[in-house]
């Protein structure tokens, strides 16, 4: 009887917390932190600048799966995971798919650039918000923090803190959202 009971604590904790989530595989690894809403969830209009200072915001991705993820330079747990994303990237490779790592950091565009340049990140865009508005605007009250998006532009999960990105299990939620 124990054992039955302890069985099914795991799988709870295993399984999407979203009841909408059934095409989501079984979060395992970094990715049981994922927080799943029953429902997604719209996205806060925020503006941002790409990596030419030109203002955009989430609506230049709509129609793509969207990993936006929230960071700064000064940030540990940052610095650690923005090489996984980078590998992320590379391991998706799907043009309906896109990352994007918008910094919040009121230092400016030399030293995210500078940033990324010394952890060898060279796919990330450097994305940047120095007014940090578009981060309270998806309410991210620590960095880093990830949203992960639907096509349709909705909020599908999110994750506080850091994660392996380039985890298979990462990697399989990404196709999963990808998969029509």
């Amino acid at each position: 009887m124990l054992a039955w009971l302890i069985g099914c604590l795991l799988l709870a904790a295993s399984a999407p917390h979203g009841a909408w989530a059934g095409n989501l595989p079984p979060l395992q690894g970094d990715m049981r932190k994922l927080i799943v809403p029953d429902q997604p969830k719209p996205v806060a209009a925020a503006v941002f600048k790409d990596e030419n200072d030109t203002e955009i915001t989430l609506d230049a991705f709509k129609g793509r799966v969207v990993l936006v993820n929230l960071w700064a330079t000064w940030c540990i747990p940052c610095r650690a995971e923005m090489p996984a994303l980078d590998r992320l990237q590379k391991l998706v490779n799907d043009p309906g798919f896109a990352l994007v790592a918008v910094a919040q950091e009121r230092a400016g565009r030399e030293k995210v650039e500078k940033f990324l340049a010394e952890i060898n990140t060279p796919g990330i865009k450097p994305y940047i918000d120095t007014s940090m508005k578009s981060g309270r605007a998806w309410g991210a009250y620590g960095l880093p923090t990830t949203i992960l998006i639907g096509r349709d532009g909705r909020e599908v999960a999110r994750l506080v803190g850091e994660a392996h990105w380039d985890a298979p299990e990462a990697v399989a939620v990404i196709k999963a959202l990808l998969a029509p």
